[in-house]
């Protein structure tokens, strides 16, 4: 056995033993069953490599580096699914959108195995070099081209993952996102390889059990360090589109694609591996430096104090605070963005955003970055109503100075998870005066002390949250009373239509006693109380089937049909002239009940201004196009003011006892049916309504 495929051994032991510890930490996640499924799958690959390091025959390193190739195509699917789901607080939902990709990467290598197997891989004797040449046939390249492919994309969701958390959150996620990136990364530089030479030796394998081995190591230091427990994060997928794997894996294959050139023209094939994972190696420890705080940190800070700029883009920070909060419809999802922008901004792990409640004087935990969504979220500090200590803070202060009860009582709400994070700083958020809550900033990296700049900063973004939210909460006041408003005008609306229908029984009731010995009477007021009742349950059935906007059901109507029904359901006008002249008209589509309702409110209406002695004139005909449809009266009229400023507006009326709904009602119903409807009216002499509708159906 050689030192190089013990290597492989080891590799293969470490990374079994990490999924014996995943499973025994994490036995109900399914994601921890993923990744144990993937280290096993890993193991098991790094055992192929070990037992091809040792083998000399050309035909079973054949056969054996088909098995490996076909294994490496099926690691891909298992961390694909894992990458899609960790930490994921919309796990299924995430596995959902990448179901179809997960299952494509699941049955390529079942059609490698069944279809070409035998025609993936050959192996040969190069005569330039003592070593085996392994290599690719077109099949085994598309299966290699897959695997490559399949591997960017489990970086670019680990990634993702990372991105969205932030503060604490990010620490304890980093180091087990570094393993699989240096792994991964390993398998792209070989994978690599051989699409550049349509193959590669034996010995390149080498090079993924020495990725596996390092990245086993830092996956030991991330079970150490948090145990491999999940956060919950709700990635955007815009990251996507700004993905750093992409740029390093694209700025790599470049790269070796220029090398390759190279060495094709002028010879030197021999140290182009050397020079390739130089390359990788510089790409991987460029990502672990953007990963570190404190090397960040430190380059900021040498900018400032180097190139005498301001230790804060202002612009940049108030640009940053409006697009993230923009959007924000309620108080979890702006305070979150706030605890993120504040985290990144001033190098904060741990952010926390408290929001009072004023009934029961207690600060409840809105938002964290040191703890994950759903965690603690009932979370409250008991608040002495008496102490005002806590609510006449105005300006940013140091917890830890602060020796009262309430601020003992703060310090153990936000502890902190590093010794050197310095001391904890509470900014309190007012606004106009209001008390709304206060942010508590923990585990600063390095623990370094805020400056007088980064004080008013904070003071200045607390102004703001503090401002966003009761911006909120009036916005919330504003809807509840408008949803309010709402429900009134509807149901004034049905309200008003059961109004009438009550008048017209009640006309028919006071002429009962009077004509009951009249046998045609008797029949008319049978069929008048149907119709009404039927008029009832319509009302009743519109009711339940009410949305947000005025459903219209359009049939061909004769209009002086629904004129003659409107007239009927009135059912008389003891002591009031009634005349009509109705043309003949042509059919035209429109709501055959809305329209009944318009004609019966325009005669209610009349008869209510006439009072008991009048005269009321219906006519019909066309004018330009239109249907016309005119009700006159000579009652009491309205005077111009009350036309111009009040008649279709809801909840405005002359009667005493009116709603003032019906004209509001008239006119929508109208205007739904692409019509218009125009008044004249003078005081003591009468009123004239008159109706247009179109003749042509309009879209």
């Amino acid at each position: 056995m050689t030192s190089e495929s013990t290597l492989a051994f080891i590799a293969a032991a470490l990374s079994a033993a990490l999924a014996a510890a995943a499973i025994a930490r994490n036995r109900r996640s399914g994601t921890a069953w993923w990744f144990a499924l993937g280290m096993l799958g890993l193991s098991l690959d790094s055992v192929h490599t070990g037992i091809c390091l040792l083998l000399t025959d050309p035909q079973r390193l054949a056969r054996w580096q088909e098995w490996a190739l076909i294994l490496k195509a099926f690691l891909v699917a298992i961390w694909l699914a894992f990458a899609v789901t960790y930490s994921r607080g919309d796990a299924s939902e995430s596995f959902r959108r990448w179901r179809i990709a997960i299952a494509i990467a699941c049955l390529l290598p079942v059609a490698a195995l069944l279809g070409f197997r035998g025609d993936l891989i050959e192996v040969w004797m190069r005569p330039d070099a003592p070593q085996l040449w392994i290599s690719f046939l077109p099949a085994g390249k598309i299966v290699n081209i897959a695997i490559l492919v399949g591997t960017v994309l489990v970086l670019m969701n680990l990634e993702r993952t990372f991105r969205a958390a932030v503060g604490t959150m990010q620490w304890r996620i980093k180091f087990l996102v570094l393993g699989l990136a240096v792994i991964f990364g390993a398998r792209i530089y070989t994978r690599s390889q051989a699409l550049v030479f349509s193959g590669h030796n034996n010995s390149l394998g080498e090079v993924e059990s020495i990725g596996l081995l390092v990245g086993c190591a830092l996956l030991a230091v991330g079970y150490f360090r948090s145990g491999f427990r999940e956060i919950d994060v709700y990635p955007s997928r815009a990251v996507l589109h700004t993905s750093i794997t992409v740029l390093l894996v694209g700025g790599y294959l470049f790269v070796i694609g220029v090398l390759a050139q190279i060495v094709e023209r002028y010879g030197g094939a021999s140290s182009f591996q050397f020079q390739a994972f130089l390359v990788l190696i510089a790409i991987a420890l460029l990502a672990v430096l953007l990963l570190s705080e404190k090397i960040r940190q430190r380059i900021r800070q040498f900018v400032s104090r180097h190139f005498s700029r301001p230790q804060y883009d202002f612009r940049n920070v108030w640009t940053r605070f409006t697009h993230s909060t923009s959007s924000a419809i309620d108080d979890p999802t702006l305070c979150a963005a706030s605890a993120q922008l504040i985290s990144e901004t001033f190098n904060v792990l741990s952010v926390g955003v408290w929001l009072f409640d004023d009934e029961k004087r207690k600060l409840r935990r809105e938002a964290s970055t040191s703890r994950a969504r759903g965690i603690d979220a009932e979370e409250m500090i008991e608040f002495a109503a008496e102490d005002e200590g806590i609510t006449g803070m105005r300006k940013a202060f140091d917890l830890e100075k602060v020796k009262e009860p309430w601020g003992q009582t703060l310090r153990e709400a936000s502890k902190t998870q590093f010794s050197e994070g310095g001391n904890r700083v509470v900014v309190p958020l007012l606004a106009s005066d209001r008390y709304i809550g206060l942010i508590i900033l923990g585990d600063r990296v390095n623990g370094i002390p805020y400056t007088m700049e980064e004080l008013e900063l904070l003071e200045c973004i607390g102004d703001q949250v503090a401002s966003s939210l009761l911006n909120l909460r009036l916005a919330e006041e504003i809807m509840l009373g408008k949803e309010l408003e709402a429900f009134q005008t509807i149901s004034t609306f049905f309200v008003h239509d059961l109004k009438n229908a009550a008048s017209t029984l009640k006309l028919t009731l006071q002429n009962l006693p009077v004509h009951f010995d009249d046998p045609v009477f008797r029949q008319d007021t049978l069929r008048s109380i149907g119709a009404t009742t039927e008029r009832i349950n319509q009302i009743i059935e519109r009711l339940g089937a009410l949305g947000s906007k005025l459903e219209l059901r359009p049939s061909p109507v004769d209009l002086n049909r629904v004129v003659e029904q409107a007239i009927e359901n009135v059912n008389g006008m003891p002591g009031v002239e009634f005349a009509k002249e109705l043309e003949p008209l042509p059919k035209l589509m429109a709501d055959s009940e809305q329209l009944r309702s318009v004609v019966t409110n325009l005669l209610l209406n009349a008869r209510d201004a006439v009072g008991e002695r009048g005269r009321i004139e219906v006519r019909t005909g066309t004018q330009n196009g239109y249907a016309a449809l005119s009700v006159s009266d000579d009652g009491c009229g309205m005077t111009t003011s009350f036309l111009r400023d009040s008649l279709f507006r809801p909840f405005k009326t002359t009667k005493k006892k009116g709603l003032g709904i019906g004209m509001f009602q008239t006119k929508m119903i109208i205007e739904a049916h692409h019509g218009s409807i125009r008044v004249k009216s003078d005081v003591g002499k009468g009123t004239t309504f008159q109706v247009l509708l179109p003749l042509t159906p309009e879209e």
